[in-house]
């Protein structure tokens, strides 16, 4: 613990000794919240540390302050910071501490959501995905494994969050236990009893611990219990007044709170990007706070998914980077007119703050950078697997090969001659997620999970066969959140099983970080084929330090490329897939950028660089698109049809079966 932070907690805990006692109380009676003894009313916006910089936590928060609000929501997701056992993270982006004094200090109180599931369209709903180990866990439930990690985890957390608690002196006025319970198959009121006195074991009894569920009773019969104020969620264009009375139906007193309003949506890849009107969004917010309710905006930020965090929905239609939602304030922070509707609205009902917002931060364009190859993967296999080759007879999980995101190898070989096309198939749809087929160094075709079952492909017998499987995100709702992945079934070649595998599980982020790829040797060029073998790609650019205010944000386009990963000085931008769409840019936020330095970009193209032709480029520019000409999928047609029949005033993606 740091000195500052040290000091910080003893002195919240001394004005709390001298007697400055605060409180934060349901008043039943008057049906309200009470802050140190007055009536008490939030408006709240949803924004989540983990999409967002720390350097730019501050210029985030201070723009949802200056909008009129008087409070923050946000998650803590349970990977994000212990991505192994018992090895925690609460440094530099994942300093939630440093997030919470910070939006104390700007003048917010604030809502926290710790789960231990939190969905949020985050990868497992925040649940990390080594509890998977034990194939058979019932995660969300009273499962003696899940509770033994959940324990250990909230003994961990809580006892941290504790000094940050209202009454403690602290800005968290109330604690979320689990999230949307009510929308999860299980429906163990064990389970949810347990969390109840694990949180308050640690908490204490003076917090306000509270559920949120859909706006409907199915929901609220299994997310609420005795002693946690049941709230609920529910976006704009319906009738408020019956939403809040589902709400009535669990809490007869007590104050009105919709815990998620939506001001947008979430989008899937081969949808089209969700945008909801201001003007429906202001409507039913002024119908909300002209009740007395309490209201949090999800989300007002939303940020970006970096990396591999982004989750997913069943059917399997994963989310893209992006994270916009059609917020007030865009992924890369920026003031909408939906940030300006919205502040007037709530301009009727709190004193908005005086001085000037902060303004959009500066994008620049900083033009056309040429790539040139270096090796495929195949090819860097030495480089890219640290922990080296593991056979086995039939291929086994990621998990089971202790790995938790990116991509992994699988290797075997045609056990016969395939003189004409023979069927390689999954016909247990046990690709997870997507998978890049090549026979003796030629692409024959990929595989994909409820789409793509199966290539045809053809060769001697003992020709090498290489598999490249993506984990595209894990489901983050309902019975689907316990996803392997890999190749979580067998494989046939015709009829017949194929067997005796070499699995590599691949480092890549630190392949990437550690600048260990080199350039392809000269060889003949492959014979001509639909698709490339996956390779990285590599390029640089310079940023002037004679020029004032640089680096500024900007985003990267990659034109003609089909679909894989990118990273800037060794940080994972995320996914780029601009031929299924919606998102075509990734936003580069400034602080991994350097003017000391070559800026370097790496690709991993997974499909097909637009290099076969001449020379291939990566834009930077300073607009982002992000509902571009969608290569339609019904999977993710499906969600956006539910949205615009009006699946927004009733839940989240998160309670849509």
């Amino acid at each position: 613990m740091s000195l500052l932070r040290l000091a910080v907690i003893l002195l919240l805990l001394f004005a709390f000794s001298l007697g400055e006692h605060r409180s934060f109380t349901v008043d039943y009676k008057n049906d309200c919240f009470r802050k140190d003894g007055e009536t008490f009313r939030y408006i709240s916006g949803s924004i989540h540390y983990s999409r967002i910089p720390r350097v730019y936590w501050k210029d985030r928060l201070l723009k949802m302050y200056m909008a009129g609000l008087n409070a923050i929501q946000t998650y803590i997701p349970w990977n994000y910071h212990e991505e192994s056992p018992g090895r925690y993270s609460f440094s530099g982006d994942r300093d939630v501490e440093y997030f919470l004094q910070l939006a104390q200090d700007i003048g917010f109180v604030v809502i926290l959501r710790p789960g231990p599931y939190v969905c949020g369209e985050w990868d497992m709903g925040g649940l990390p995905a080594w509890l998977l180990t034990k194939k058979d866990i019932v995660l969300r439930s009273s499962d003696p494994d899940y509770i033994a990690a959940v324990d250990k985890w909230m003994g961990k957390l809580l006892p941290m969050m504790k000094p940050y608690l209202y009454q403690n002196g602290g800005p968290i006025i109330t604690v979320q236990v689990e999230n949307e319970y009510g929308s999860y198959f299980a429906c163990d009121y064990n389970y949810m009893r347990h969390l109840s006195k694990l949180f308050r074991s640690y908490l204490g009894d003076e917090v306000v611990l509270f559920t949120t569920d859909g706006a409907g009773l199915n929901y609220l019969k299994c997310g609420s219990i005795q002693d946690l104020y049941a709230t609920v969620d529910f976006g704009p264009g319906g009738n408020v007044t019956a939403a809040f009375e589902a709400q009535r139906h669990a809490e007869p007193h007590g104050p009105l709170v919709n815990s998620e309003f939506y001001t947008g949506w979430l989008d899937h890849w081969g949808s089209h990007h969700s945008v909801v009107s201001s003007a429906r969004v202001a409507k039913s917010l002024n119908e909300m706070l002209a009740m007395g309710a309490n209201v949090n905006l999800y989300m007002f930020i939303g940020g970006t998914n970096f990396g591999y965090w982004n989750g997913a929905n069943s059917p399997y239609a994963p989310q893209p980077t992006s994270y916009d939602y059609d917020a007030p304030l865009s992924e890369a922070g920026d003031l909408t007119e939906k940030y300006y509707t919205i502040r007037e609205v709530i301009r009727m009902y709190n004193k908005i703050p005086a001085g000037p917002i902060p303004p959009t931060t500066p994008k620049y364009s900083y033009g056309t950078v040429v790539m040139t190859q270096l090796q495929t993967v195949s090819d860097a296999l030495e480089k890219l697997s640290f922990s080296g080759p593991v056979k086995s007879m039939y291929p086994q999980t990621f998990i089971e090969l202790n790995q938790a995101f990116g991509y992994m190898l699988y290797r075997t070989v045609l056990p016969v001659d395939c003189s004409t096309p023979t069927p390689l198939s999954s016909p247990l749809n046990g690709i997870h997620d997507r998978a890049y087929v090549s026979v003796d160094g030629v692409s024959v075709g990929i595989l994909e999970r409820n789409k793509a079952l199966t290539v045809n492909v053809t060769g001697k017998a003992g020709s090498q066969v290489d598999i490249l499987v993506e984990n595209m995100g894990r489901i983050n709702y309902g019975k689907g959140i316990n996803d392997f992945k890999g190749l979580v079934s067998n494989l046939t070649l015709g009829a017949d099983t194929l067997l005796d595998w070499i699995m590599y599980s691949l480092s890549i982020d630190e392949a990437v970080s550690q600048g260990l790829l080199g350039e392809t040797k000269p060889t003949d060029p492959p014979p001509l084929a639909a698709l490339s073998l996956p390779a990285f790609y590599k390029g640089s650019f310079i940023i002037p330090d004679g020029i004032p205010d640089l680096p500024q944000d900007t985003y990267i386009k990659l034109p003609q490329w089909r679909k894989g990963q990118v990273w800037i000085n060794g940080f994972n931008l995320g996914r780029y897939w601009p031929s299924r769409g919606p998102q075509v840019t990734l936003f580069v936020p400034a602080n991994i950028l350097s003017t000391a330095q070559p800026n370097n970009v790496t690709v991993l193209e997974l499909e097909e660089a637009p290099c076969s032709s001449g020379t291939c480029n990566v834009e930077f520019t300073s607009t982002p698109i992000l509902n571009a000409t969608v290569q339609a999928h019904h999977e993710g047609d499906a969600y956006v049809k539910l949205r615009e029949l009006g699946a927004a005033q009733e839940k989240s993606i998160c309670d849509i079966h």
